[in-house]
């Protein structure tokens, strides 16, 4: 099986990488970062440029592509950091009205986390009194819902049964209000039960989360690679130092990795295998960070550098969308 990208592909992902810099460069990104609420103007032009709609069959109003080319979008998403829900408004723009024009923005309760929920105009699962909490992350404000597990909880179990959709608006407090829910069974395919997303679309937000994480390992390949070519020490340029080789080296292995693994499971389907890219995909992109972390030295501490948000939004993205001790059991399972 031939994984190597077509011509198309990679004529595709060097149009979205040319949009993403025009849209979203990093003066934008720091704007986001210093008010973290979600731009609908861009929202809207994603779902212009075809974002949302990729996988829409053609005759439904969508650009007609596989998962191997949302991949691809969702790696330069993951390397300028965009902000937003984007993969539950992805994986929802055949389901739900607005969703893959980018006129409405949709996520999901996910491991008992619900990030953007105050933007959102749709939410995918049962958010009855989610309560704000502290996210590690600037650019992605999460919410808590009580009675769901998420990583690092000490226990319990995940509610069964109906998980509806629920249409939202800002709430008083940054609570949620526990009248509007819609079954899901009028808005969503019967296929994987009532009230959940179909178990391929579930499989999906994950390939599409990892596909983040790789964009991110390979941007924090790139900076620190760039900052030890230019920062000098002693005398000559810090790259020249056998223990900074190693660690740009360390960094470029992981990163090639996961992408590797993450592409080939986007062509292969098998979820045994995506939970492998996931496992993989978010070592890469939080072990990158902190190796470029360690490059900048004193430097990447501070708020100017992008480094930490690097690292944030790789811890955020690793704790969604099957984390490590369930992707590990998961992978464990087949061995």
């Amino acid at each position: 099986m031939d994984f190597r990208l077509t011509e198309d592909q990679r004529a595709l992902r060097k149009g979205v990488r040319e949009l993403l810099a025009r849209l979203f460069d990093r003066e934008a990104l720091r704007a986001a970062v210093d008010a973290p609420s979600l731009d609908r103007g861009l929202w809207r032009e994603l779902g212009a440029a075809g974002f949302f709609a990729l996988r829409v069959p053609e005759e439904e109003g969508g650009v007609g592509l596989g998962l191997p080319e949302a991949v691809l979008l969702f790696e330069e998403a993951g390397r300028v950091l965009l902000p937003g829900p984007l993969v539950a408004t992805h994986v929802a723009a055949g389901v739900v009205p607005g969703a893959a024009e980018g006129e409405v923005v949709v996520t999901a309760v996910d491991e008992g986390l619900v990030p953007w929920l105050d933007e959102a105009d749709v939410v995918l699962g049962d958010v009855t009194g989610a309560v704000p909490m502290r996210s590690v992350d600037p650019l992605t404000p999460l919410h808590k819902v009580p009675g769901l597990v998420g990583a690092g909880d000490g226990g319990g179990t995940r509610p069964q049964g109906r998980r509806p959709v629920v249409p939202t608006r800002p709430a008083p407090a940054g609570r949620m209000p526990t009248t509007g829910l819609v079954d899901t069974a009028d808005a969503l395919p019967a296929t994987g039960g009532a009230g959940v997303l179909p178990v391929a679309d579930e499989l999906v937000a994950v390939l599409l989360t990892a596909a983040e994480q790789v964009g991110s390992a390979g941007a924090a390949t790139e900076m620190a690679v760039s900052y030890a070519g230019a920062r000098e020490q002693f005398g000559q340029v810090i790259g020249g130092f056998q223990a900074v080789k190693h660690l740009c080296a360390g960094m470029l292995v992981r990163a090639e990795l996961a992408r590797v693994a993450v592409r080939a499971a986007a062509v292969t389907g098998d979820p045994v295998e995506i939970a492998g890219a996931k496992l993989l995909a978010d070592e890469a992109a939080t072990g990158n960070a902190r190796d470029c972390l360690q490059v900048y030295g004193g430097m990447g501490f501070t708020w100017e550098a992008d480094v930490h948000l690097h690292l944030k939004r790789a811890w955020v993205r690793a704790r969604l969308r099957l984390p490590a001790a369930r992707a590990e059991e998961v992978v464990a399972e087949q061995l």
